[in-house]
């Protein structure tokens, strides 16, 4: 069915490139070597794109070229299958994720890293290189060897970097969680994986206060029962006694001689990382991405998409338990600085990364679509009080960004300012749509889709649609999905995942419209969908109005269709202190959902609520608070370890019940 959204028709131009930044552009200077080198001409970014989703040996084939990616072997086939799941890249080559990075050893600056409490370190690439070979020394001399599996629960901090790519020369497998993360979360994540080491911290500081994590540490060592060694970085505060049952052994003991690395150059689709799902229903889900699959996916992205230079200082505010933490690492590939951030983005205020980027001359700064509304929220002019004319992109990620957010970006920071409000996933550690530094840019939308995805809307029958609010599908394989779930035999909780409505095409859970200009609009979860009357509605759409009011901080929306026929929309709102939900408000707020979108998107319903369910990357749980308005018990398929705030919850369980 048609989707009628009037926002799409009254969106407007917010960026467009100078000729300048066109030729100057990797892209163009890419697509300038493919009509040398692959004697293809492309007058437009969509012919090039469009080549990219047909010509997959062609495409990738030239990803491996033009970046001279390090490999060892030699290859017949790009890939062995077009089925998914299952397909293999360039079988018979053999890579290293890190030596692409630490080719160059040079004194540029590799990693600038700062504290909530002030402190700054920058890191070079040539010292980069001297600190990985002794963790590279340190893990040899306690056993770890390719395929072992060593896991860590660090912060955003150096140590998380270099300990990463260490691992990654030796061949072995990483995998990470935030210290934020509870008990029950860790274990969960790293309990499936089996892991030989694990590297942790005693504690660390986030929103003014200490969080003493050393019982915690010593916890998750005791439950995890095929470790044999527990690496201890201590935080500010010394520790007087670390017992556990393993093995342990404090930092600076652990690290070795420098010495030159001896990379293991491993097949192209040895497993780099494990990383998870979000947790919210069942056991989180170990996801295996490859180093060659990475390696070509970041190379392409961080280079073509984002348009990242050696001379950039690549941000964005994330954890060692988010998927856009491996992603920002993935900056040292293009030679860049990438910049880490251990801390809480909004203290002591919510000036504080603007501070960060004015301080450290930030370049491309990365958030979250909610950190901008907060901006908005806050009535902050940080372009005003701070000098931002580096920042020639920012990066928003973990919903879609609203037209005000657009608005207050350009208005803010600058005109110049490439927004890049991206969809992609841990499913695939990429945005697979987003920026494009070589076409316009209009607001309320995401430029276009990435090189190499073959992305489509279908509608029910599996028929792909322009202008129309679909499934989005991803029609043929990518380097960069998961190899396997780990643990998962013949594929099935792969293909359940993925393949469950359509055969051998990827499935990603998204509403999407693909505009005749082949920007993009995303409009939530498809699983968290909206039917008014048969008509499809996504969630962002409401968030989009009711965040633009001052007395609302959060918002979240549920149908209860699953409980009775007709069904009952009900809006959640947060209100801000010194506000109530009276009579006005909720007709307000009413009227302007139906006068902005239409009739049938004026809730039935509204809600005051002390706070919005969220995980701990930031997503509201849609799917989670109407499953307990359909009268189910959620505690025995949500990891509650997994959420930012799981009591939470508790307040939606009593609400039901009082009204059902």
């Amino acid at each position: 069915m048609e989707f009628e959204n009037s926002f799409l028709s009254n969106r407007k131009l917010v960026w467009e490139p100078s000729e300048f930044l066109v030729s100057d552009s990797n892209l163009s200077k890419y697509m300038r070597w493919i009509s040398v080198n692959f004697n293809q001409t492309f007058n437009d970014f969509e012919s090039l794109r469009v080549w990219s989703v047909t010509d997959l040996d062609g495409f990738w084939t030239s990803i491996l070229k033009y970046f001279d990616i390090t490999y060892h072997g030699s290859f017949d086939k790009v890939f062995n299958d077009p089925i998914m799941p299952g397909t293999r890249w360039f079988e018979g080559t053999f890579v290293s994720y890190p030596h692409d990075i630490l080719r160059r050893r040079d004194d540029s600056l590799a990693i600038i890293a700062k504290k909530e409490n002030g402190e700054v370190e920058y890191l070079t690439y040539k010292k980069l290189y001297s600190d990985v070979s002794k963790v590279v020394s340190g893990l040899r001399a306690i056993g770890v060897k390719k395929g072992d599996t060593v896991v860590a629960i660090l912060p955003n901090i150096i140590e998380s970097v270099v300990s990463f790519l260490a691992v990654a020369s030796i061949g072995a497998i990483w995998s990470s969680c935030s210290p934020e993360f509870g008990k029950t979360a860790v274990v969960e994540r790293f309990k499936q994986i089996r892991p030989k080491v694990m590297l942790g911290i005693t504690g660390y500081q986030y929103g003014g206060k200490y969080f003493d994590k050393l019982e915690h540490l010593q916890e998750i060592s005791d439950e995890i029962d095929s470790l044999e060694n527990v690496v201890v970085i201590e935080s500010e505060k010394k520790t007087e006694k670390f017992i556990c049952s393993k093995n342990y052994i404090f930092w600076e003991e652990f690290l070795g001689d420098e010495r030159e690395i001896e990379f293991e150059f491993v097949d192209f689709n040895h497993p780099l990382w494990v990383l998870y799902s979000s947790g919210t229903t069942g056991l989180p889900k170990p996801i295996v991405q490859s180093h060659g699959g990475i390696l070509l996916e970041h190379y392409k992205v961080l280079s073509l998409h984002l348009d990242l230079k050696p001379n950039d200082r690549f941000f964005w505010f994330t954890s060692t338990g988010w998927m856009m933490w491996n992603f920002l690492i993935g900056g040292l590939l293009i030679g860049c600085a990438v910049v880490l951030y251990d801390g809480s983005p909004a203290y002591p205020n919510i000036l504080a990364l603007w501070e960060l980027s004015d301080n450290l001359g930030v370049t491309y700064f990365g958030v979250s679509a909610s950190f901008i509304q907060s901006c908005i929220n806050g009535k902050i002019h940080p372009g005003q009080k701070l000098d931002l004319s580096k920042i020639k992109a920012i990066g928003s990620t973990g919903s879609p960004l609203s037209l005000d957010c657009f608005d207050w970006i350009s208005n803010e920071i600058g005109e110049h300012v490439l927004i890049n409000s991206c969809s992609g996933g841990t499913d695939l550690c990429t945005a697979f749509i987003g920026s494009t530094p070589i076409i316009p840019l209009y607001s309320g939308t995401l430029q276009s889709r990435a090189l190499g995805a073959d992305i489509e809307s279908f509608d029910e029958k599996g028929v792909s649609r322009k202008n129309f609010m679909g499934e989005m599908v991803i029609k043929k394989p990518m380097p960069s999905m998961p190899i396997y779930f780990w643990g998962d035999k013949n594929f099935e909780r792969y293909k359940d995942s993925y393949f469950d409505i359509f055969p051998n095409i990827w499935r990603h859970g998204d509403w999407l419209r693909i505009n005749s200009d082949g920007s993009c609009v995303i409009f939530g979860r498809s699983d968290a969908t909206l039917n008014r009357g048969g008509v499809r509605m996504g969630t962002s759409e409401f968030y989009q109005i009711v965040n633009r009011f001052e007395q609302i901080i959060d918002s979240i929306i549920v149908d209860t269709g699953s409980y009775q026929d007709s069904g009952k929309l009900i809006l959640f709102v947060v209100l801000s202190e010194g506000f109530l939900l009276d009579q006005q408000l909720s007709d307000s707020i009413k009227s302007e959902l139906r006068n902005n979108l239409s009739p049938r998107h004026s809730p039935d319903i509204i809600y005051s609520v002390p706070e919005v369910p969220i995980t701990l990357s930031g997503k509201k749980m849609e799917v989670a608070i109407k499953a307990i308005f359909s009268g189910q018990n959620v505690d025995t398929t949500i990891s509650k370890d997994s959420m930012k705030n799981p009591n939470s919850l508790m307040f939606f369980y009593d609400l039901y019940e009082e009204l059902f």
